[in-house]
């Protein structure tokens, strides 16, 4: 294999890592309702995709590496793509928070300033109280541990909200600063 080969399946492979994982975060923005920037992620992984798959039909009768760099790129494209999503902080998710001590991890995630929803419950063991928490992608890690802080043997899941309706709009800020 050549320099300019090996270069050359370089940066096929970069390209593909780079439009697959663009394709993997237009998906999620599509889902997500987020249409700018669904439109933004498609334009370029689209451009990428566009001068990957020329340069691979333009070598591969001569060279087969180009082929395997572009499966590379596309599988390896796949794995940075989820793991993008998942440091990514767009979108909203919900905490479901399975604890007995309800009332104290309550007050607390109040006490934080978030949005939170306790129901009672039975379980396996007993009484429970489930707490419902929406937030925004980003504090949910945070959300998980003050519930661990309050209560470790708490159970909880994380979902990501497509939509939500509320019955009142979010409070405004009321401060005059612009």
């Amino acid at each position: 294999m050549t320099w300019d080969i090996f270069i050359g399946c370089t940066v096929i492979v970069i390209a593909r890592i780079g439009d697959v994982s663009l394709g993997t975060m237009r998906t999620v923005a599509v889902v997500s309702g987020h249409r700018r920037l669904a439109w933004l992620f498609g334009f370029f992984e689209v451009i990428i995709w566009v001068f990957a798959v020329s340069a691979v039909v333009a070598h591969i009768r001569t060279e087969p590496a180009y082929g395997i760099a572009f499966a590379v790129g596309a599988a390896t494209g796949n794995y940075v793509g989820v793991t993008l999503h998942r440091w990514l902080p767009f979108g909203n998710q919900v905490v479901r928070i399975f604890t007995r001590k309800g009332t104290a991890l309550f007050d607390d995630l109040r006490r934080n300033n978030f949005g939170v929803t306790e129901f009672q419950g039975v379980g396996r063991d007993g009484p429970v109280s489930m707490l419902f928490v929406q937030v925004r992608r980003a504090r949910a890690a945070l959300v998980v541990h003050t519930a661990r802080k309050i209560d470790p043997t708490c159970y909880y899941t994380i979902d990501d909200i497509r939509v939500a309706n509320a019955a009142s709009p979010p409070a405004l800020s009321t401060s005059t600063q612009p």
